[in-house]
């Protein structure tokens, strides 16, 4: 009985693992698909995660985790970036070749890290925004 509880135990936790790690690439291989850390403004704790540019929306997934569903869906009209700085100290997880952008969204004030070359495709992402009728 023991043994047939460990080898239960074994295969849960090899699915589990394959299954982390099939939803990790799934994520990695899409068109758009950058690695992007995120935090509100004033949290102590950065989150690495996926991001997608999907049309009109930036769906963020994090990157521990099992769940399908975007824990972030930050709409590019609401996206205001309103400066950027290098890494520091405080900011622990973030490499230091990345960019900290703090943005204002309709979520609230965020700050998003990414790599530097990346930067470049997020802003132009963000300015080719159709203008919203007011």
């Amino acid at each position: 009985m023991t043994t047939l509880l460990l080898v239960v135990a074994g295969v849960l936790l090899v699915a589990l693992v394959a299954t982390f790690l099939l939803r990790r690439r799934f994520l990695l291989s899409g068109l758009g698909a950058v690695t992007m850390w995120l935090r509100p403004v004033g949290a102590p704790r950065w989150a690495v995660g996926v991001a997608w540019y999907s049309g009109e929306q930036l769906l963020w997934y994090r990157a521990l985790s099992l769940s399908v569903r975007p824990n972030q869906r930050l709409c590019r009209t609401e996206f205001h970036v309103e400066g950027r700085r290098r890494p520091t100290v405080e900011d622990g997880a973030v490499p230091q070749d990345s960019q900290v952008l703090i943005c204002r969204t309709g979520a609230g004030p965020q700050e998003l890290a990414m790599d530097t070359s990346t930067v470049t495709g997020f802003l132009s992402w963000i300015e080719s925004a159709p203008p919203v009728g007011r």
